[in-house]
């Protein structure tokens, strides 16, 4: 039963082709019978010409022939169509653990290496795809297996039972070896996953390694990965290799038993020449199927190790998904309540402690403090990134956590330090948000941001690439990109996290007039850290120890809050 679970999400994907599976796996089971013909006829063709019957042996000969070429056509067709089922389960696998991981919490990607969670959405998938045609041709070996051994039986028992005892052993041998094999495989996979992690890092960071000048302790690192993935490497490639020696011999040892078994039973008339020579072509059957098990059981270990890590995502046997309400908001006004809230991420203190704290829309909101005192925390439970470990937060008067991911992500935008922009035209990442907007539309978002005359002075305009991470911007023309991309979105509410505190004076000029700007119809709560960004603000909160220890506009704190005095002068 165990294992019938691992298989659960391709079984319940089969069901959709229930009936073009039962078709094919009908048509696999017709097209085994003639393998006990094509053996029948094989074998009295050479008796009935031992026995100068030419006219005999050349109709069975013929009869050979037609069997293969018909039945073959059945069982290529057949195949063939499971192939293409086969296809479309493994796809649509891909696609459901890359949906399922857009939908996994954030401390999902804390917990876990972005190299393993790229793993078991691409490598693992395709791990899936190349077995299954394995285990395809293995399941109709051995329906006709099974056929030629209850022939085999109805002639002789004693061949019959001969073969089942050397598959009785056989099967032992792989209950042996098999989850040697898995256990193996595993610890390859891990290595596997840092391995990608590592490399994938390096790739993202290549500006910083060369400034930094890591190079060698970076390739020295990599090569003692390597080594520890080649050294597990080669324990999996022996392990397979006993394996494999011990399945030649046995297979090596069925064919000559089973002909000297033959032979006797000939010789002493207990049996057919008929039989004889159809029980040589019958017995290859056997060991094609052994060398086929000895090979799947290597790729089925793979498959099974896959299909696990796929489920614990798909199967939420990792995390749990954001549950969202089912409440919309029409007309937003942007009031943001945060009401007795406590926060804590997974395995450390209270970040926020009873924090209470109202936002109000048309105003510059500034949010000072030290580092670790939570002001980003505020945005990520907001956007409800990670959810409060208890009070509410509310917009407009409805608990966030009732709203629907429609409402809550349309009307609120993040504009962070880095912000994140994708590795495609300046357009396509408008384009994302609604496929429909016009160029003129997507121009006057820029404009707004005082960013479109930067791109229109590219050769591509906005055709332009920007690379990884938008590498090919500055960082205040990522800042002000994706402000024009917030105001594409129709966000009401407006974050600004530490959006200003790495650019130069000129870029920081842009960024706070856009923001005076969006004041006037927008909620806008800036984090700084550079404190010339807030000194206009409406007002300002200054948080410590997980609570909002003072609030007011620059003038009042300067005068009132020693936090507020101890940030300045810093």
């Amino acid at each position: 039963m165990k294992k019938l679970k691992t298989f659960k999400t391709i079984i319940s994907l089969a069901k959709e082709y229930k009936y073009k599976i039962i078709f094919c796996s009908l048509g696999i089971f017709i097209s085994s019978i003639s393998y006990i013909l094509v053996g029948y006829f094989n074998g009295a063709s050479i008796e009935a010409i031992i026995n100068l019957n030419l006219k005999l042996s050349l109709l069975l000969l013929l009869l050979y022939l037609l069997t293969q070429i018909f039945f073959g056509i059945i069982d290529r067709i057949s195949i063939a169509n499971l192939s293409k089922i086969e296809l479309n389960i493994s796809q649509k696998i891909g696609y459901l653990t890359y949906n399922k991981a857009l939908c996994l919490p954030a401390y999902a990607y804390e917990e876990k290496t972005s190299g393993e969670l790229i793993n078991r959405i691409t490598n693992d998938t395709e791990t899936i795809i190349n077995s299954f045609d394995q285990l395809l041709n293995i399941f109709a070996s051995l329906i006709s297996s099974f056929i030629i051994l209850i022939y085999i039986f109805f002639n002789s028992y004693l061949v019959g039972l001969e073969i089942l005892i050397f598959l009785i052993l056989y099967s032992f041998v792989v209950k042996y070896f098999n989850p040697k094999m898995k256990t193996v495989h595993k610890e390859v996979k891990t290595l596997s996953d840092e391995h990608t992690l590592t490399v994938t890092e390096s790739i993202r960071g290549i500006r910083e390694i060369k400034t930094l000048g890591i190079k060698k302790p970076l390739l020295k690192n990599l090569q003692s990965l390597i080594d520890k993935l080649l050294k597990k490497s080669h324990q999996e490639v022996t392990l397979y290799e006993k394996y494999d020696i011990i399945s030649s011999i046995m297979k090596a040892t069925l064919e000559v038993s089973t002909f000297i078994t033959c032979a006797i039973l000939l010789y002493y008339g207990k049996t057919t020449l008929t039989f004889f020579i159809a029980i040589t072509y019958y017995i290859y059957r056997f060991t094609w199927i052994i060398e086929n098990i000895t090979s799947f059981t290597k790729n089925y270990n793979q498959l099974s190790v896959s299909l696990n890590r796929i489920n614990e995502i798909l199967e939420n046997k990792l995390y749990k998904d954001v549950k969202f309400g089912t409440k919309s908001i029409e007309n937003l006004k942007g009031i943001i309540k945060f009401e007795n809230v406590r926060f804590n991420y997974p395995n450390e203190d209270l970040i926020l402690n009873n924090f209470n704290a109202t936002f109000v829309p048309n105003k510059k909101i500034g949010i000072v403090g030290k580092s670790g005192q939570g002001k980003s925390t505020l945005f990520n439970l907001l956007t409800r990134v990670f959810d409060t470990t208890d009070g509410i937060i509310s917009i407009d008067d409805i608990n966030i956590q009732d709203l629907t991911e429609e409402s809550l992500r349309k009307y609120i935008s993040i504009i962070r330090q880095e912000p994140f922009l994708f590795n495609k035209s300046i357009k396509d990442n408008f384009l994302f948000l609604n496929e429909n907007f016009t160029l003129n539309q997507i121009r006057e978002f820029c404009k707004l941001a005082y960013i479109d005359e930067y791109i229109m002075s590219l050769p591509l305009k906005y055709d332009t690439i920007l690379g990884e991470g938008g590498v090919n911007l500055s960082g205040g023309q990522k800042q002000r990109l994706a402000i024009a991309r917030a105001l594409a979105k129709e966000s009401k509410i407006i974050l600004f996290d530490e959006a200003t505190s790495s650019l130069d004076n000129d870029s920081q000029k842009y960024i706070k007039k856009v923001i005076d700007n969006l004041v006037k119809d927008h909620t806008i709560i800036i984090i700084a850290h550079r404190l010339s960004t807030i000194e206009d603000a409406d007002i300002i909160y200054v948080i410590d120890k997980g609570k909002i220890e003072s609030c007011g506009t620059h003038t009042d704190l300067i005068a009132t809050s020693k936090v507020y005095q101890t940030l300045y002068k810093s």
